[in-house]
């Protein structure tokens, strides 16, 4: 098995920030020379995720919307307590979410669906720099 690596990193604003990570992730298999194998796409910190979905206006505020009913913001967290912190519910949305996707790879490129993008959600309550690790398996 071979393994090519490469990081794409980004400058967010937090507060459920979306970035579509697609066309890096596709620039990342170009560079490898990877024909058919998988994409696998990692965020490291706790208040970051990735996921496969519609980037559109609608289906971002839709998600925003709906992780806010289930970890609000202006909850009352024992995290945010112990730590002196604010950022509790971003830590429990980026463990709904999660941190990573797995993409294959046919004839050099994503298997996506005509509609879905690779994309990165920061939900930490402050501007993060983020990188993310591409790592494409043959």
């Amino acid at each position: 098995m071979s393994v090519h690596a490469a990081a794409l990193r980004f400058s967010t604003s937090g507060d459920g920030d979306a970035i579509d990570l697609t066309d890096g992730i596709a620039g990342v298999v170009r560079d490898s020379g990877v024909a058919n194998g998988v994409a696998s796409v990692f965020v490291p910190g706790a208040t970051a995720a990735v996921t496969a979905m519609e980037l559109e206006p609608g289906g971002i505020h839709d998600l925003r919307q709906t992780l806010e009913r289930l970890a609000p913001s202006a909850g009352d967290y024992e995290h945010n307590r112990l730590n002196h912190d604010s950022n509790s519910h971003a830590h429990i949305r980026a463990a709904i979410v999660g941190p990573s996707e797995t993409v294959p790879i046919r004839d050099g490129r994503l298997v996506t669906g005509t509609w879905q993008q690779v994309v990165l959600l920061d939900f930490d309550d402050r501007p993060r720099e983020r990188t993310v690790v591409v790592q494409i398996l043959a």
